[in-house]
């Protein structure tokens, strides 16, 4: 799994999942352009990174703006003489139910995560296409973009929206043999760690203690460093044959997300009324309806 030569940009890689992903991409040889919004958090990021034996440099901007996206890909470049992976994991939170929800809370989170990866995305599939080298575009994803969930209206959408971006993305840059993938990450992180059933393992597992196999292998929940193998093996040549697909990773678990499609289906010759939909529904299209949100982690009974 040798990256060497390849330059990378991961956004928000100060802290967290971002910070393993860079870790991850320079330990097997890449370059790394570090991004965050605070100055400080970027250049302990670079610190760490290089003193683990790897390259990187530090570009303080927020992601959402085209302006900074250019930024991201012009350092990649005139650091490394080129791009070919980018990360786009930069992302805020502004949790509320629907009534209560402002604009400025939706705008922020769908300028960060939604726009962000398109301005990004496309700075970056311009030089790749330009390099004429093939690349890769590892979007950052989450259950919630794949189910919903509650209080997340902003980011479930974001989310659902990157999804579909990996998608249609990687028909439009096929013949250029840039693949587009979006991950689903689970890992103990300041977000996860708000959810009450989790709290006090993570609360262990920082005390030294490692978490339980019913979450490793049962909810597929770990540490950032255990999702971030996902992405050298998707920068790396393994994986020139993987695009469109949407990949769940956490604990000791990696999983492939379906695409949305016709479960089931009933016809009506001439068509439909409202009143042979409401008779046919209970025992047709809508005899099994399908759940919304994240499941419940299923704990051990005490």
């Amino acid at each position: 799994m040798d990256l060497t030569g390849k330059a990378t940009v991961v956004t928000g890689s100060g802290r967290g999942l971002g910070l393993a992903y860079a870790h991850a991409l320079a330990a097997h040889g890449a370059s790394v352009v570090v991004n965050d919004i605070d100055e400080a958090v970027a250049e302990a990021a670079v610190k760490s990174v290089r003193e683990a034996g790897g390259t990187a440099v530090a570009e303080v901007v927020p992601v959402g703006t085209a302006e900074a996206a250019d930024r991201l890909v012009a350092r990649a470049v005139e650091e490394f003489g080129r791009l070919d992976v980018l990360v786009t994991n930069a992302g805020i939170l502004r949790d509320k139910v629907l009534w209560k929800m402002t604009d400025d809370d939706f705008d922020a989170v769908i300028g960060t995560h939604l726009r962000g990866t398109f301005t990004c995305a496309r700075a970056a599939a311009v030089r790749m296409r330009e390099q004429g080298e093939g690349g890769t575009l590892i979007l950052v994803g989450s259950p919630a973009g794949q189910r919903g969930n509650f209080g997340q209206t902003n980011y479930a959408a974001a989310k659902a929206g990157i999804a579909a971006m990996a998608r249609t993305w990687s028909m439009e840059l096929a013949r250029a043999d840039i693949t587009v993938n979006a991950i689903v990450p689970v890992a103990a992180t300041a977000m996860t760690e708000t959810i009450p059933a989790f709290a006090p393992y993570i609360e262990a597992m920082r005390n030294g203690e490692p978490l339980p196999d019913f979450l490793r292998k049962g909810e597929g929940f770990g540490t950032p460093e255990d999702c971030a193998a996902l992405v050298p093996f998707l920068a790396s040549e393994a994986a020139r044959g993987v695009t469109g697909q949407c990949i769940g990773i956490g604990g000791d678990k990696v999983a492939l997300w379906s695409h949305p499609q016709e479960i089931r289906a009933a016809y009506a010759d001439g068509g439909w009324t409202p009143d042979t939909l409401a008779a046919a529904w209970p025992t047709s299209v809508g005899a099994e309806p399908q759940t919304v949100g994240i499941p419940a982690p299923k704990l051990p009974e005490a």
